[in-house]
C-alpha cells in the first residue's frame, strides 16, 4: 500500500542513524569544527602552523584556511588546547638562611596558556620546564637572606620570584599570574623549641612592662587627683575667712550690738573648747585673792566646757 505508514519507518531509522555519520564525517574533514569556553584549537598542515580558533562557537575552518583544512585530516592535525587558569603548589623547597639555617619554603603559583603555539611547539614539557622554573627562582631568591626578612616580607619576596620567572615563561606560552610564598618553615625541631621559648619569655616581658606601666599611670592619676582636691579644699578654706568677714561686716552696719554678742559668744566658745581653767568671782565682790592655785583648792563644781571654778579666800578687812 503506497499509504501504509510502517513502510516509513527504515527509511525514518535510516535517516537518524546518517545524520551523526554525516556530521562525523564533516567534522573529520574540518568542514566545521566546536570550540569550548576557554580553548584554542590550533591546525598545521604538512608541519607548519595553519592558524589558530580560539573564539568559543561552531566555527568553519574553510572560512579561515581554505580548501587546505579539508586536507588537514590526512596532512595535518587539529590540536586542542587548555586555556583556563590553572594553580600550583610547589611544597618543600630547602632555602638557608644567612645564619646557616635549613627553612622549608611552599610557593603557590597561578599560570594560563597565553600563546597556543608556543605552549605546543617551544618546549617538549612547559608546564614541567615552568614549575622546574619557579622552584630554582624561588631557592635562589631566598637563599642567603636574614632569617627576619624569610619571615616578614613574604609579599615583596613573592613579586621578586614573579619578576624572575615571568620573561622565561613568556617564551614557553604561558602567562604567569600571582605567585605567593605560603608557608616557611623550619626542619630542625630544636630550633623551633628554641624560638618557641624566646618567644614565650618575650611575651611574659612584654606582659610585665605593660602592668607596670598601667600601675604607673593608675598611681600618677590618683597622685593628680589628690593634688587636684587638696588645691580645691586649700581654695575653699581661704574662701571661708572672707566670706565670714563680709558677713561680720554687714552685721556691724546694721545693728553693732548684734555682733558685739556674737562676738562674745565666740570668745566664749573658743575659751570652752580650749579646756583652760576658770576662776570664777562675784561681781560685787571687791576682794584680794590668790588665783590659779593648786588643784586640792578647787571645788569638785565645774563650769560648761570643762573649765572649774577655784576655790578663793576672802580678806575681811577688806570688804566693804
Amino acid at each position: 500500500m503506497p499509504n501504509d505508514p510502517t513502510a516509513l519507518i527504515p527509511a525514518f531509522v535510516a535517516g537518524l542513524l546518517a545524520i551523526p555519520i554525516l556530521l562525523a564525517v564533516a567534522r573529520l574533514f574540518s568542514l566545521y569544527t566546536i570550540v569550548n569556553e576557554q580553548e584554542a584549537v590550533v591546525y598545521t598542515f604538512l608541519g607548519k602552523v595553519m592558524g589558530v580558533l580560539d573564539q568559543p562557537g561552531l566555527r568553519f575552518p574553510l572560512l579561515h584556511f581554505g580548501p587546505t583544512a579539508i586536507l588537514v585530516p590526512l596532512f595535518g592535525t587539529r590540536q586542542p588546547v587548555n586555556m583556563k587558569l590553572r594553580q600550583r603548589y610547589l611544597r618543600n623547597q630547602m632555602v638557608n638562611s644567612e645564619e646557616g639555617t635549613p627553612m622549608s619554603v611552599g610557593v603557590w603559583y597561578e599560570m594560563q596558556v597565553s600563546d597556543p603555539v608556543a605552549y605546543l611547539f617551544n618546549n617538549a614539557d612547559p608546564e614541567g620546564s615552568l614549575e622546574a622554573n619557579v622552584a630554582s627562582a624561588t631557592i635562589s631568591t631566598l637563599s642567603n637572606l636574614e632569617m627576619d626578612k624569610l619571615l616578614e616580607d613574604r609579599h615583596q619576596l613573592s613579586r621578586q620570584v614573579r619578576a624572575t620567572v615571568s620573561p622565561l615563561s613568556e617564551k614557553w606560552g604561558f602567562r604567569l599570574g600571582s605567585v605567593y610564598i605560603r608557608k616557611v618553615a623550619f626542619t630542625d625541631r630544636e630550633m623551633v623549641d628554641n624560638i618557641t621559648d624566646k618567644v614565650v619569655k618575650r611575651l611574659v616581658q612584654v606582659t610585665s612592662a605593660m602592668k607596670q606601666d598601667g600601675e604607673n599611670r593608675v598611681g600618677l592619676i590618683k597622685s593628680q587627683t589628690a593634688y587636684k582636691v587638696s588645691e580645691q579644699l586649700a581654695q575653699a578654706s581661704a574662701t571661708r575667712p572672707a566670706v565670714v568677714g563680709e558677713t561680720l561686716n554687714e552685721i556691724a552696719a546694721d545693728d553693732p550690738e548684734v555682733l558685739d554678742a556674737l562676738m562674745q559668744v565666740m570668745e566664749a566658745e573658743q575659751l570652752i573648747a580650749s579646756g583652760a581653767d576658770v576662776d570664777v568671782l562675784p561681781p560685787d565682790a571687791r576682794v584680794l585673792v590668790s588665783l590659779g592655785g593648786g588643784g586640792e583648792d578647787k571645788p569638785a563644781g565645774s563650769v560648761k566646757g570643762g573649765a572649774t571654778a577655784s576655790r578663793f579666800n576672802l580678806d575681811e578687812g577688806v570688804l566693804s
